[in-house]
């Protein structure tokens, strides 16, 4: 039996109020009889987990309900709040962290997704809106700012996916038949349909994993100032970095090859020279040119 999947139950409990037997099993990929192990566990610990029978029937926590901490050992408590899915920390993150908290400490976990300047609520609400839009299965359409492609895109949108600092909704695009990610600070003119669609959505993992193929990589060697060496363990794996007797760090990394790691390369400015491939190098050289030019007098 698994204290972090009880955790989850109370937290989506806390989070969605009563849930069938049905779905608390399909979002925690278990069978059902364990989903109901799993309460009676709950119960037996102190939790008022109460289920009621037949059609409307489910699994509830009783109004006003505080777990009490003492129902999960103390060394677990960090390790299942931090287990939690990304997903669940946006409304009941604040009431879970409380849980353990004894009163005489500080808080201990501080969650800050937004950007400088900027919150989910912005952009008019957007965040919350898509939010709605995929639970409620409304289709979507937008503008992306500095897309190549012009024209709206007919969307239905499928989750709200935070990587690398940024939040993107990942939806099937109608036009070119696929699932895409769209970064939320490109979407222009948002609208939400009234309609509901019936389609399966099945999207694939939106991160990065694996390998990327022969042809659409960069093997890189770089080497950095030391004034730099802030900014290179914040983006860069420590396995990658090699400090040299000089105080230089020699990182070695893999990119995508991608419009974007030029210019990204090129932020670092004067404090990063790319040693390898020659290509890159070229590369970098020809547009610090241009924007050498673009600033002469």
């Amino acid at each position: 039996m698994s204290d972090r999947r009880l955790f989850h139950i109370v937290c989506l409990l806390l989070e969605r109020g009563p849930m069938t037997v049905h779905s608390l099993a399909r979002e925690l990929g278990v069978s059902s009889r364990t989903v109901r192990r799993d309460v009676a566990a709950l119960s037996a610990a102190g939790v008022p987990v109460c289920t009621t029978q037949g059609s409307g029937g489910g699994v509830s926590l009783l109004d006003g309900f505080v777990p009490d901490r003492r129902s999960f050992p103390l060394q677990e408590q960090g390790q299942l709040l931090s287990a939690l899915p990304l997903e669940a920390w946006e409304d009941p993150l604040a009431k879970l962290s409380a849980l353990f908290r004894r009163t005489e400490e500080e808080p201990w976990l501080q969650v800050c997704l937004e950007r400088w300047g900027d919150g989910l609520e912005g952009q008019g609400g957007l965040f919350p809106q898509l939010r709605r839009a995929i639970l409620a299965r409304h289709p979507v359409s937008f503008t992306c700012a500095g897309a190549r492609e012009e024209g709206r895109r007919q969307v239905l949108p499928a989750r709200l996916v935070y990587r690398q600092g940024a939040w993107y909704l990942q939806g099937f695009d109608l036009e070119r038949e696929e699932y895409r990610l769209f970064p939320l600070s490109r979407l222009e003119e948002p609208a939400i349909s009234l309609e509901v669609f019936r389609r399966r959505l099945e999207p694939p993992e939106a991160g990065l994993a694996g390998p990327i193929p022969p042809l659409f990589r960069v093997e890189a060697r770089l080497r950095f100032s030391p004034a730099l060496a802030l900014r290179v363990y914040d983006e860069f794996d420590r396995d990658h970095i090699r400090v040299q007797p000089d105080g230089t760090l020699l990182v070695e990394a893999v990119f995508p090859r991608e419009p974007w790691l030029e210019g990204w390369l090129l932020s670092f400015g004067p404090g990063l020279e790319v040693l390898a491939p020659e290509g890159l190098r070229r590369e970098l050289a020809r547009l610090a040119g241009e924007v050498a030019r673009q600033y002469e007098p």
